[in-house]
């Protein structure tokens, strides 16, 4: 063996990942440097007959005969043919079977329905449950799709698509939405600590104090947050944020974008903003999820109230509030909004959703 050959054996003694590959390493280097096949044996637990195949490989292959050959275990004794239709199964209902007994398939109730159907002989849950995940089909919860009303939907949608992809020159679009409930309330979370002992909080509580609600406008220019936490959120409320809003402003031009929340749309909201050059823009009813702002509210639950016990509002303003300030030292301009969705597309309001 050449000294070249000495030295790669030895790193890959020392940094192969693969057992294979490093036991058979350390037979041919041990081999190498005069250790009889019984003082191998003996060293590494292993027959001779295996130290002899692997001394003989390696001397009619070289360092190819150190990686291991996979077979790939034992032919398959379900067809892809039988696979797919399998996942095609899974995807249906119990019900469609004329079964009514139970409304979705467990993977035992799969297996058998699978062999009564005679589409296969047998089938273990674990041998069912990795063809599923193989042909991508996934335990998944139901999600619902709430239809709109909104006759206008398209045209108010791409109005507020265009003040996000294109503001206007004249001024700002601004996102607003209220936050909350806020109760003062053990909150449970995932946190790092010790092996078998997780953090504790009390179960046993009282509601008092009443609750509290944040009223919040996300700046698209700045991508900065800005709250309010009130008791109520009525129009009195709401008109007051505008007119903050107004006041950081002054000279410009406010987009608003916001829900229909009875409170947005008072008579006394509506006359100030048109004397104020604010326009309001509407969102869709159940459009929701058109409000860049909706987005922003899934941080603040998670890293200010998340694992949290506060025993007053001043306490639970304050983790929000410093949260608030952590994130708009951070803030960037909001751009891009769903650049890839099929939203962009629509010409008509679906009638479910894809």
């Amino acid at each position: 063996m050449s000294v070249e050959e000495g030295l790669r054996l030895q790193q890959i003694s020392r940094t192969a990942k693969d057992p294979v590959k490093l036991r058979r390493a350390i037979v041919v280097l041990v081999s190498a440097q005069g250790q009889t096949v019984k003082d191998i044996t003996m060293l590494m637990q292993v027959g001779e007959d295996y130290v002899r195949d692997v001394i003989h490989a390696f001397n009619e292959r070289g360092f190819d005969a150190l990686d291991p050959k996979w077979s790939g275990g034992r032919p398959r004794t379900i067809s892809d043919q039988v696979r797919e239709h399998i996942c095609l199964i899974a995807r249906t209902s119990p019900t469609d079977w004329k079964i009514t007994a139970f409304s979705t398939w467990s993977l035992s109730k799969l297996a058998d329905h699978l062999i009564k159907q005679k589409v296969t002989a047998a089938i273990s849950r674990e041998t069912l449950r990795r063809i599923l995940r193989v042909g991508k089909v996934s335990w998944k919860t139901t999600t619902t799709w709430k239809t709109s009303t909104d006759p206008e939907f398209i045209a108010r949608m791409h109005r507020i698509l265009a003040l996000y992809d294109t503001p206007p020159a004249d001024g700002r679009v601004i996102c607003v939405d209220e936050f909350g409930p806020l109760n003062l309330m053990p909150r449970k979370a995932k946190a790092w600590g010790p092996v078998r002992r997780p953090r504790r909080l009390r179960a046993t509580y009282n509601r008092y104090g009443g609750v509290r609600h944040m009223l919040a406008a996300l700046d698209l220019t700045t991508g900065k947050l800005y709250d309010r936490i009130r008791r109520r959120k009525r129009w009195r409320e709401f008109l007051d944020l505008l007119k903050r809003l107004r006041a950081r402003w002054p000279g410009e031009k406010l987009y608003v974008v916001l829900d229909n929340f009875s409170p947005h749309k008072h008579a006394d909201v509506r006359a100030w903003a048109i004397d104020n050059d604010i326009e309001l823009v509407f969102l869709p009813t159940y459009g929701s999820w058109l409000n860049w702002i909706e987005a922003e509210f899934a941080a603040p639950r998670y890293f200010a109230l998340n694992g949290t016990d506060h025993r007053s509002h001043d306490e639970q303003n304050a983790a929000i509030a410093a949260y608030v300030r952590w994130r708009n030292t951070r803030a960037e301009p909001k751009i891009n909004f769903a650049p890839g969705s099929p939203i962009r597309a629509w010409t008509h309001y679906p009638a479910n959703a894809a």
